[in-house]
């Protein structure tokens, strides 16, 4: 056994890494340089990473927060995310600091802030100002230098983002320039009713998707309103329905149809698009439609043609291809006798999520703004002036270009944990040995062997040789788990000294991924995320971040870049300092999107303004996020029929200690329902929080109403000058 015992020691001296780090005890040699496969290490671009000192710039670059973040997001020099809410045209003083928003939305009101919990969205509606004006005056650039004679005219397609105030703001900056709203369902179509009336009369409303008589109606309905109305046929079915009401309303409608391209992206999103797509309609189809209006002397009622070819358009050159043969289409049409006005170019105008410009990737765009509205201006051009046929208006349906940039969602990692290897002294190795079964003797003798060559790749094989037998040994009632546990330590123990065990970390973060960034668990689509905070300082570890829900999905592993885990800091919560991450570009689709998944509601929200003076911002709206009882509502469950049953459970059982402790923990019970159902940071649950009172927090159950919140308006601002 000594011989045996001394084989080890060797070995495991022989599997030691660089840094001369010793896994057993003082008495044994100390371990000899180890050349083999390195440990894992932060990896950061070429021109940082010799750094001997950490700079803001280099997490800037570490983040790749200059790809996809310009114009409106940089790091500033106390190592914090700041907004420049006017793009390219924002002033350094007029730049917001995202750290001094959170504390603002989340300190307590007595230490002037709004005492909102996290998770946060940060809404800032100067961004969405710049991205609308940005997508308008690229198109208007094209247009004058390519001598197009009509305008560009575009539509927020509300199914982004159905916000209130996000849609009245988008209607709003873009009234001077007629943008409009496109509507896919009836809700969708009475919001844009609503918000259009305070538009411009000449903003376009299109009403896309599947559409009953109702529909149908209200739409015929908006035009009666004057509100610039057009039906766009998605089957060909829907053109009867809308021939026989507006015959009835007495309303002359305007009718479009969606064309099915044979032009298609591979990617993702290209998908829905081409002959096979959910909507539109064929050549076939369209000509069709043309004879049907003709029949019913409606054919001047035939005015727009829609196209899309799918979302995230990777390069101007597939879109020039699709808008030329829809711009085809649309001149036939006119030969044919309709009386077309407008293209509708669909969405499919991309974002660059990684910052990486690469024209072959789901999550980035190989153009500009000012790229594809040039690609889309000349291509019209081109087809209509080979058709001898009038430029048409050109309309647009972005919506993720629109509103991605426009809202940062902050949460809070509460924890982290790493599997810790244990040590073994010699004494521990023999110990192990007496209890190993005598048929694991020959695969342990092997890893040991192989530990004194050099002969990693045989170590791993023996390592799992070994673990395999005593897993088996242990199903069957030989091994008791203290001698399973030590078998498991050993090969973590081997696997460690050869550089191969896993050095990331798990951060467990206050958020539910289904909620918030359902499009990372449904598509696995990528979004940039990283610590809003502290990037002057060097990241040291490398995390993936686990949420709160039930459910093994609910973590984040893929993140931009292609990287598996994200650069992060050790958290310091023991020192009272809390660790913010923020995920960006994820304005469009994700809070409409999100569902209830274990009962975690929406985040709460905040609308930040730019403001006068330096480096200042005001908080015009502030809304709590959803509580218990809001979400269980959701559910069909009766949130006050339930205190009730709990209160008489309370006071059928809780009569031993007293009236008053009954009475404090139906309060505290109360109060939960009135909570938003994420972690409290920081506190304890307020069953038992308090001192004093046997343990219990005291509130009173008349306190108890479900689903109230404190919204604050737009006359109610909360302004905060950033010293």
């Amino acid at each position: 056994m000594p011989a045996l015992a001394f084989s080890v020691d060797a070995a495991m001296a022989a599997l030691a890494p660089p840094s001369g780090y010793i896994a057993w005890d003082g008495s044994l040699p100390a371990p000899e340089t180890f050349s083999g496969v390195p440990h894992s290490t932060i990896t950061i671009p070429d021109d940082v990473s010799s750094l001997a000192h950490w700079m803001p710039s280099h997490a800037s670059a570490l983040y790749k927060i200059d790809g996809w973040g310009a114009p409106y997001f940089s790091v500033n020099s106390s190592g914090n995310v700041t907004v420049r809410p006017h793009g390219a045209g924002t002033m350094d003083h007029q730049e917001i600091d995202l750290l001094k928003v959170v504390k603002k939305a989340s300190d307590s009101k007595s230490a002037g802030g709004l005492d909102l919990q996290l998770p946060l969205i940060v809404r800032f509606p100067d961004v969405l100002k710049d991205r609308l004006e940005c997508l308008q005056s690229a198109f208007n650039y094209a247009v004058k230098s390519q001598g197009y004679t009509s305008h560009y005219q575009g539509v927020y397609p509300v199914k982004c983002n159905q916000d209130r105030f996000l849609v009245e703001d988008i209607v709003n900056f873009g009234s001077s320039f007629r943008f409009g709203l496109e509507a896919g369902s009836k809700p969708e179509l009475l919001l844009a009713m609503s918000c259009l009336c305070k538009g411009s009369s000449e903003s376009l409303l299109i009403c896309n998707g599947f559409k009953d008589a109702e529909y149908i109606s209200l739409a015929l309905i908006a035009r009666k309103l004057s509100l610039n109305t057009v039906i766009v046929l998605e089957q060909e079915e829907e053109l009867d329905s809308v021939i026989d009401i507006s015959i009835k309303l007495g309303v002359r409608p305007v009718i479009g149809v969606r064309a099915k391209l044979r032009t298609k992206h591979s990617g993702h999103f290209g998908s829905t698009s081409g002959e096979k797509g959910k909507f539109g309609l064929t050549t076939t189809q369209i000509v069709r439609v043309v004879k049907k209006l003709y029949q019913c002397g409606m054919l001047d009622c035939f005015q727009l043609l829609h196209f899309h070819i799918g979302s995230q358009i990777p390069s101007t050159s597939l879109l020039a291809d699709g808008v030329g043969e829809a711009a085809q289409i649309y001149c036939e049409l006119v030969r044919l006798g309709a009386s077309m006005k407008v293209i509708d170019i669909g969405g499919g105008l991309g974002i660059d999520y990684d910052g990486s410009k690469s024209p072959n990737s789901d999550v980035s765009v190989g153009y500009t703004l000012e790229e594809y509205a040039m690609a889309v201006v000349q291509a019209v051009k081109f087809v209509c002036d080979r058709n001898s046929v009038k430029h048409p208006v050109i309309c647009s349906e972005s919506g993720r270009a629109l509103v991605s940039h426009h809202s940062v969602l902050i949460f809070e990692a509460v924890s982290s944990s790493k599997y810790t290897v244990p040590t073994m002294s010699s004494f521990d190795i023999h110990n192990f040995l007496d209890q190993l079964p005598e048929d694991a003797h020959l695969d342990y003798d092997n890893l040991s062997e192989s530990a004194i060559r050099g002969d990693y790749e045989a170590c791993l094989a023996y390592v799992d040789q070994l673990k395999q037998k005593c897993v088996e040994k242990f199903k069957d009632g030989s091994l008791d788990i203290e001698q399973l546990a030590a078998t498991d330590g050993l090969c973590d123990l081997v696997a460690k000294e050869i550089g191969l065990s896993n050095p990331v970390s798990t951060y467990h973060v206050n958020l539910s991924i289904f909620t918030s960034i359902p499009d990372f668990w449904g598509i696995e689509q990528v979004f940039p995320i990283l610590p809003i905070h502290r990037l002057d300082e060097r990241p040291t570890k490398r995390g993936v971040l686990s949420d709160l829900t039930c459910d093994s999905d609910g973590k984040i592993d893929k993140f931009i870049g292609g990287e598996s885990s994200l650069p992060l800091h050790e958290l310091e919560g023991e020192n009272g300092m809390k660790y913010y991450l923020g995920m960006f570009l994820g304005g469009a689709y994700q809070e409409a999107l999100g569902g209830v998944h274990n009962l975690f509601g929406g985040p709460s929200v905040v609308r930040v303004s730019q403001s006068d003076g330096p480096f200042g911002f005001a908080v015009t709206r502030a809304v709590p996020g959803p509580s218990c009882s809001d979400v269980l509502r959701s559910m069909q469950h009766e949130p006050e029929i339930m205190f009730q049953t709990l209160k008489h459970r309370i006071e059928e059982y809780v009569h031993d200690e007293g009236n008053m402790v009954g009475t404090m923990i139906a309060g505290g019970i109360a109060q939960s329902f009135n909570n938003m159902p994420y972690l409290t940071v920081g506190s304890s649950c307020c069953l038992t929080a308090a001192n004093g009172n046997n343990g219990y927090y005291y509130c009173s159950d008349e306190d108890f109403v479900p689903g109230a919140d404190a919204v604050a308006g737009d006359d109610e601002p909360w302004s905060y000058v950033c010293a």
